[in-house]
């Protein structure tokens, strides 16, 4: 991790930080100049005109989605596997993985991480697609690296699988998936519906593939990848059987006998009806809910069946995976994991509008005309456990039916609200199928997750196959928040439901005063989630849980005056909080301190002069760090829209103080 001294974006806190025992001690930056007001105004009204001119024609705004070079090795393999890789594609995506290699010869999933091991077996051979022989430099630091870390036979099972595609992996040797499971029924244990809509949408193709054990011809061998290429790998003991762990090891054994076994008919109905569940889901667009995992693995799934590539769902599968290539100036080629249009847009409003931009200002109503247009009105998986709930939901991308989640629904009607329309009645109407949609999503203790209502069984996470993120959607504080400060938006902030929300954010509290943050990195988002929507609720500055949530902000500010936290919080207490000062992480540490009445403080102060004095010529801010996450931890997201879009509306709810609640236009 670099460190730099002069206040800029990206800086690392000056306090004293510890990072796997070495320490670095940062000078403070520069005092704040006199007149933050006149600052954040003339920085305000810069990013106002430098965020109008991002907009797309039809109104909606969309950055870069950037994650890890996983995207784009498993986009060369699956062309590969279908035979369709090209030179063009493949120079292009080697380019950006090689451009991600750390000096170690490691590639890490998020900027200034470790080094991660299965990230770094799949850039590594992608670049063998590519050509780049095992004796170059680069490839040999990297093939060192990952034998003294275990080899192959230490990365994830999703590798793993990669691999055994090929050959240079043992079908025998990953946990099996069987189709059979797409017959159990909704109340059963380890249904589909048990995984939150990412790991379903994975797992179900991958019950075709796991039955089907494919190998097409490898390229090339990889045995430098393993610590012993004639045993390359040595068994695994079994963990008690008394331990959870030793019962699910002892139930995919099981499982691997049942595979010998199973009756054929029976098989092969399980595999076609798992195909329907996947052809039913696909998108208008081709994909598989918006989201680049589950449309490879559906796609190898299909492919297995029968399907070929001209066929019209392997076409436009095909198609609209070349949509989420971003190519560069330097004719480098990156895969975004998703595209986040109606998220950024909502976001890009209510920062528009807290800064101030009139409420009919035409880019407003083209964007509320474009998230209007892309409510969705149709019934989703979400309905399995809401059987009687009208739809009404958002999704976040450009095209996803089947799975509107709860924390873009919240946004846009506040977003919504914040517009005046030329026809109110429509905006009403979407706004209260949206409204009354997210209520119904709530769970039994009074909270939300992001796409269902309660997924919280203990066992999916406990299956071999998941070594790799969350694959339930429990609740969290987040996306409780934002439902709850809409919901006093809507004026409902005396309905049980809502009072509800609010007592599970109370007791959801950590006891150093911060929210711990599950979609965003990580207890500065989560707070500055949480303390706007609690005092829209109609608790007071004054209330305990408030003071002590701006006695923790202001006791994690860095001395450069803004805020950070690192990614490494997730798995070490000693970097909640910490981090490297950033323009995203600095808007949410203010708007909760705002929010909390902290407006004239020395905290707010030095943090709007930092959003003021980091910020480009051109009114952007710069932000390599990732301040997202798809799992904590172990899917990281840096969202090129956010470093806009939040010092924005902390810029302007400093300015024009925060936004009113109460229902009306």
């Amino acid at each position: 991790m670099t460190a730099t001294t002069d206040g800029s974006a990206g800086a690392l806190s000056p306090r004293t930080i510890a990072t796997t025992g070495t320490h670095h001690t940062i000078a403070p930056a520069p005092t704040p100049a006199p007149d933050v007001k006149a600052d954040a105004e003339t920085a305000m009204r810069r990013s106002v005109d430098h965020l109008l001119g991002r907009q797309d024609a039809e109104g909606w705004w969309k950055g870069d989605l950037e994650t890890n070079v996983t995207m784009d090795a498993e986009d060369l393999l699956l062309r590969e596997f279908l035979g369709i890789r090209d030179e063009a594609v493949t120079e292009a995506a080697a380019r950006f993985i090689r451009g991600e290699q750390r000096d170690d010869g490691t590639w890490a999933t998020f900027h200034g991480g470790p080094g991660e091991l299965s990230a770094t077996v799949e850039a590594y051979v992608a670049l063998r697609l590519a050509g780049d022989p095992p004796d170059a430099p680069h490839m040999a630091r990297a093939a060192a690296w990952v034998r003294e870390r275990g080899g192959i036979a230490a990365a994830r099972v999703f590798t793993r699988v990669w691999l055994a595609l090929f050959g240079w992996w043992r079908w025998e040797d990953l946990p099996e998936l069987p189709p059979e499971m797409i017959y159990l029924p909704s109340w059963f244990p380890l249904n589909i519906y048990d995984f939150g809509q990412w790991a379903r949408q994975t797992i179900v193709p991958l019950t075709i593939v796991s039955a089907k054990r494919p190998v097409r011809p490898a390229p090339f061998p990889l045995d430098e990848l393993h610590t012993d290429p004639r045993r390359p790998n040595p068994p695994r003991p079994l963990a008690p059987a008394a331990t959870w762990d030793g019962l699910f090891q002892r139930i995919d054994r099981a499982l691997h006998r049942y595979r010998r076994v199973a009756p054929r008919p029976l098989r092969r109905a399980a595999m076609n009806a798992a195909a329907r569940w996947i052809v039913e889901r696909q998108e208008n667009d081709g994909c598989w809910g918006g989201i680049q995992p589950p449309a490879v693995y559906s796609l190898i799934a299909l492919h297995l069946l029968g399907y070929d590539l001209g066929h019209p769902v392997m076409r436009a599968g095909l198609e609209s995976l070349d949509r989420f290539a971003v190519w560069r100036e330097d004719g480098a080629r990156m895969v975004e994991a998703c595209q986040s249009p109606v998220w950024d847009t909502c976001l890009a409003v209510i920062a528009l509008a807290d800064a101030g931009l009139p409420a009919d200002h035409p880019a407003l109503v083209r964007a509320a005309d474009w998230m209007l247009a892309e409510q969705v009105v149709r019934r989703g998986d979400w309905a399995v456990r809401r059987p009687h709930l009208p739809p009404g939901g958002w999704a976040f991308e450009f095209h996803n039916d089947t799975y509107p989640d709860i924390d873009d629904t919240a946004e846009v009607i506040l977003a919504l609200r914040r517009v005046r329309h030329p026809d109110p009645d429509r905006v009403d109407a979407a706004v209260d199928r949206g409204a009354r949609w997210t209520l119904g999503m709530q769970c039994r203790d009074g909270a939300w997750g992001a796409f269902d209502a309660d997924n919280t069984s203990p066992f999916p996470n406990r299956l071999p196959f998941c070594d790799f993120g969350e694959v339930i959607d429990p609740p969290s504080a987040d996306v409780t928040a934002h439902v709850v400060e809409m919901l006093a938006h809507e004026g409902l902030a005396h309905d049980p439901r809502t009072r509800r929300g609010v007592a599970w954010l109370l007791a959801d509290q950590e006891p150093r005063g911060s929210w711990f943050g599950r979609w965003g990195v990580n207890h500065v988002y989560g707070t500055g989630s949480v303390v706007p929507a609690l005092t829209a609720a109609g608790l007071p500055p004054a209330h305990p849980a408030i003071r002590r949530a701006v006695a923790w902000l202001e006791s994690v500010q860095n001395e450069d005056g803004g805020w950070g936290e690192d990614l490494r919080s997730y798995r070490d207490e000693e970097w909640v909080g910490r981090g490297a000062s950033t323009p995203s992480q600095t808007a949410w540490a203010l708007l909760a301190l705002l929010a909390a009445g902290e407006r004239d403080s020395s905290a707010v102060g030095r943090g709007v002069a930092w959003l003021a004095r980091t910020q480009r010529e051109d009114g952007s801010w710069d932000e390599p760090y990732f301040t997202g996450t798809g799992f904590p931890w172990d899917f990281s997201i840096n969202y090129h829209l956010y470093r806009q879009v939040f010092p924005l509306t902390a810029l302007g709810r400093y300015v024009h103080g925060e936004p009113s609640f109460g229902k009306g236009r």
